[in-house]
């Protein structure tokens, strides 16, 4: 296992029986995730993709041994649905909804500090693509097809910028052992630090990517996490290079509104960190490349 997902991971699906759902629910079961079981209230002890289905989390947890939780749950209903979903005990939940508003995720921030940090669900997302083990689960609307397994970890704020590295990895026959979205909301449930803290731990990861952008302090944090904390390489892109001040682009936290937010600004923090930048979102592959070679010459 690289990390929080495995073939083995018991997953519930929280929206189970709605189309966006449903759709996805079936895309992870094809994949081979160990999908067992879905909710949706109102229609538990029904069966939908050949699953079953069930009104409540907890329900769902006590007949099936669930340990983590999907949301395909719609915006005004989805912060309660993680709420439920850590208070029925899942250890892991990744949220995909997007527009959750950001007075809803202050809600389940608060929510989740009353539980002792060891037995705190651990949230992935919201507005995020979910995460992938290659070649044994998926949690998750990325294109499992277009990932390798092996052994470089990636994590992103930015969906679409981890699928363009993981197709040009496998292009150059590098694996992933684990790739995370971690969602562009300004309030997310995970941080680019925490994510690094498990792949350092890892034994099946040899180096990391982390995809950022412009827009709040998390890149310049992991930066200085990693320069103190982190033996493995870590390898990082920065969106955003040509972004004015004050002008959202994209995901609701890629805004310059401080110093430091910049994505100049955090590509002079990683390199003063000793990070290895990719200069463009072509070189993503080579980048992962040549960082792999120096570490095999040095082997």
């Amino acid at each position: 296992m690289a990390i929080l997902l495995d073939k083995n991971t018991r997953v519930i699906v929280q929206g189970f029986t709605g189309k966006i759902g449903s759709f996805h629910a079936e895309d992870m079961k094809r994949y081979g995730t160990n999908v067992v079981g879905g909710v949706t209230p109102g229609k538990g002890g029904q069966t939908h993709l050949n699953t079953p289905v069930f009104n409540t989390v907890k329900g769902a947890i006590q007949e099936t041994g669930a340990e983590a939780s999907i949301v395909f749950v719609p915006p005004p209903f989805a912060a309660d649905s993680i709420m439920e979903a850590a208070d029925a005990g899942i250890r892991l939940c990744v949220c995909i909804t997007d527009g959750i508003p950001s007075q809803d995720m202050i809600r389940v921030k608060r929510y989740m500090r009353r539980y002792r940090f060891e037995d705190r669900m651990t949230l992935i997302g919201p507005n995020c693509a979910g995460m992938i083990t290659p070649g044994e689960a998926l949690m998750g609307i990325m294109p499992g097809s277009i990932y390798l397994p092996g052994r470089i970890g990636i994590v992103g704020r930015s969906g679409t910028l981890g699928y363009e590295a993981a197709s040009q990895m496998k292009a150059l026959g590098i694996g992933v052992s684990t790739s995370v979205g971690i969602g562009g909301d300004p309030i997310n449930g995970s941080s680019f630090k925490d994510m690094l803290e498990l792949f350092e731990k890892d034994p099946n990861t040899d180096a990391v990517l982390m995809i950022g952008e412009i827009g709040g302090p998390q890149e310049a944090e992991a930066a200085l996490w990693a320069r103190d904390n982190m033996k493995k390489p870590l390898i990082a892109y920065i969106a955003g290079l040509s972004a004015p001040k004050g002008r959202r682009m994209g995901h609701a936290g890629a805004i310059i509104s401080a110093f430091g937010e910049s994505a100049q600004e955090k590509v002079e923090i990683l390199k003063g960190a000793g990070v290895t930048i990719v200069p463009t979102p072509s070189s993503f592959g080579e980048t992962v490349a040549e960082v792999l070679s120096t570490l095999s010459k040095a082997a």
